[in-house]
């Protein structure tokens, strides 16, 4: 019997895959220029930060009611105010009405409650809030909650026979006072 040799083949070389790498110093750059970016970019995120904090802070809004003119608005005579009537200022922010005495009041139109617009229903006499159902007699007082407050008010002057408005100075209130009218 003749013994079979195997014949070998012979194997080839394994061929390491060939790496190039970039020069030293241009990986240094890269690295560095990321580490500037990410820095950069941190600053300024930080600083976004530090002004939406500072702006909110020191909004001024304690301050306005101190430093803020009178702003008047001059509403008309007093005789064109029929008693028991009130009168609408969209632009100005307020209704003015004439009680059955005879004295005014400006109201905001603004709910206590969440601060949305007021209208007034002249067949039932009152103020209403579209949002929340919450009522107002003519005099800003609160009729039906939620409401946790009467209307906020705007102080009144009477000069030579023209009611003016002082829409720059918004008073709030718990409740309605006599002492809040102006009278002719």
């Amino acid at each position: 019997m003749k013994s079979k040799k195997k014949i070998e083949k012979p194997k080839p070389e394994k061929q390491q895959p060939i790496k190039i790498e970039p020069p030293e110093d241009k990986i240094e750059s890269r690295r560095v220029f990321l580490k500037k970016l990410w820095m950069g970019l941190g600053i300024l995120a930080g600083a976004e930060f530090i002004g939406a904090v500072t702006g909110f802070l020191f909004s001024g809004k304690g301050n306005s009611k101190e430093t803020e003119a009178k702003k008047l608005i001059e509403a008309g005579r007093v005789d064109s105010f029929k008693p028991n009537s009130v009168t609408p200022f969209r632009g100005g922010r307020f209704f003015l009405a004439r009680l059955k005495d005879g004295g005014f009041i400006a109201v905001s139109l603004r709910c206590t409650h969440l601060g949305c617009s007021i209208n007034w229903e002249e067949d039932k006499k009152r103020f209403i809030c579209p949002c929340h159902a919450s009522a107002f007699s003519i005099d800003g007082d609160v009729l039906n909650p939620p409401a946790p407050k009467a209307l906020d008010y705007y102080p009144i002057i009477i000069e030579n026979g023209i009611v003016k408005v002082d829409v720059g100075t918004r008073k709030q209130r718990e409740k309605f006072n006599k002492d809040q009218l102006t009278f002719a």
